[in-house]
């Protein structure tokens, strides 16, 4: 519960990116951990406060937040870590958290978010889907604004892995936690919308 796989591109290439997240009693403050820049940082602030404005919608506790301190750690510290598309991996490894469901170990994902919760396009899909494939991900969840270059992508890179565009972070839910996918809300939707094209 709290951790999430999501996807990274390096300067030697694709790879898997683990999200911890503790919920403690505090002062309703975000510590983030593990060399974060300043972009990521801004990710996770974005996520937080997506996941409070649509706590009803989500099913979460309205207020869960509140007397309490969110931390986000991302392992392997002594690497530093920046840009945006951590975001989606941030606000399932909250969600995990907040609604003590435990995360699906074969899903992974990668996409930038906004306040309203829309998911925006990334950067290196060809070396994150080759690090998802080479770690024996399964699932990997893409920003639809990415579908496109899955044109360019070699079938080789693309073969064993389920690709499925997300439009929004609710969409994501039933796949990384199996537990939701029983639920009418959202699941039904994102499966419409992976089947486009």
């Amino acid at each position: 519960i709290g951790s999430v796989t999501g996807l990274a591109w390096t300067s030697v290439g694709g790879a898997l990116l683990t999200v911890e997240v503790t919920i403690m009693s505090g002062n309703g403050k975000l510590s983030l951990t593990g060399q974060l820049g300043n972009v990521m940082k801004e990710s996770a602030q974005a996520a937080l406060s997506y996941l409070r404005s649509s706590a009803k919608k989500l099913e979460l506790s309205h207020d869960f937040f509140k007397g309490k301190e969110i931390h986000i750690h991302v392992p392997e510290g002594a690497i530093p870590k920046d840009g945006p598309s951590a975001g989606i991996t941030m606000a399932m490894a909250m969600y995990s958290s907040i609604s003590k469901k435990p995360a699906s170990n074969n899903v992974a994902m990668t996409g930038e978010i906004t306040l309203t919760g829309s998911i925006l396009a990334i950067g290196g899909l060809n070396e994150k889907l080759l690090a998802a494939k080479r770690n024996k991900i399964e699932t990997v969840l893409i920003p639809k604004e990415n579908e496109i270059d899955l044109n360019e992508i070699s079938n080789k890179v693309k073969d064993g892995l389920k690709i499925i565009p997300i439009e929004k972070v609710e969409d994501a839910i039933p796949y990384v936690f199996p537990s939701v996918r029983r639920k009418k809300s959202s699941a039904g939707r994102t499966k419409k919308v992976s089947k486009k094209k």
